[in-house]
């Protein structure tokens, strides 16, 4: 999970891995209710891609604490890729994980036991990291970071929302339904066609009911 957002790329990678690797030693070593976690992670390691930096990470998990470099000889058991906006909704507006893989903001992929406890790390990692940051490299570090992080959020929230308007005006434009009625009209369309079935299933058991009394008779 990257640190770093606008000025992501004149970071070098060794530098983002000590500063990640900082701050998860200390958490961890502060929380150690997640110690079990820890554990089942044992020999794990996971290849973190920033899709568009191009930065490459890998955390791994070794005797009760994590680690974080630039290259691992170990292959990777599971792939983590998404964009610094979207490690940033991970990391600091909490977004839930499930709901950005649904999104596919956050993508996942490698071994599915191994993807689980990563899923369930996150679920469990309650870490405020503007917090974190700014207890392990001071408040200047850990407010620009936290900032630079709301804004590109926020910044990408708002895009959404007006490409979303702008559709919809141009659906409307063209007397085309809006998403909004065109929802209902799929729902309506779905409701209609679980009827139809109910009705056909209803008649094939009418019909096989008619055939066997017919063979009866004879």
């Amino acid at each position: 999970m990257s640190v770093m957002f606008l000025p992501l790329k004149l970071i070098p990678v060794p530098v983002q891995c000590v500063v990640l690797s900082s701050v998860l030693q200390v958490f961890f070593k502060d929380n150690q209710q997640l110690a079990s976690i820890l554990d089942d992670l044992e020999g794990k390691v996971f290849r973190v891609f920033i899709q568009d930096t191009g930065a490459v990470l890998f955390i791994g998990f070794k005797a009760g604490s994590v680690w974080v470099h630039p290259s691992s000889e170990q292959r990777p058991d599971v792939k983590i890729e998404s964009t610094v906006t979207g490690f940033a909704r991970l990391s600091f507006a909490k977004e839930d994980p499930d709901a950005l893989v649904m999104q596919k903001v956050l993508k996942l992929s490698g071994d599915s036991q191994a993807m689980l406890l990563f899923q369930n790390l996150l679920h469990e990692l309650d870490l405020d990291w503007e917090l974190e940051l700014r207890r392990a490299f001071g408040d200047f570090f850990g407010r620009k970071v936290a900032k630079a992080a709301y804004s590109l959020i926020d910044t990408e929230k708002k895009l959404r929302e007006q490409s979303t308007k702008f559709i919809d005006h141009a659906l409307r434009s063209m007397d085309t339904p809006s998403a909004e009625n065109l929802q209902l009209w799929q729902a309506g369309v779905e409701s209609v066609s679980r009827k139809v079935n109910k009705l056909q299933r209803q008649l094939d058991k009418l019909e096989h009911t008619i055939q066997q009394a017919q063979q009866e008779k004879v």
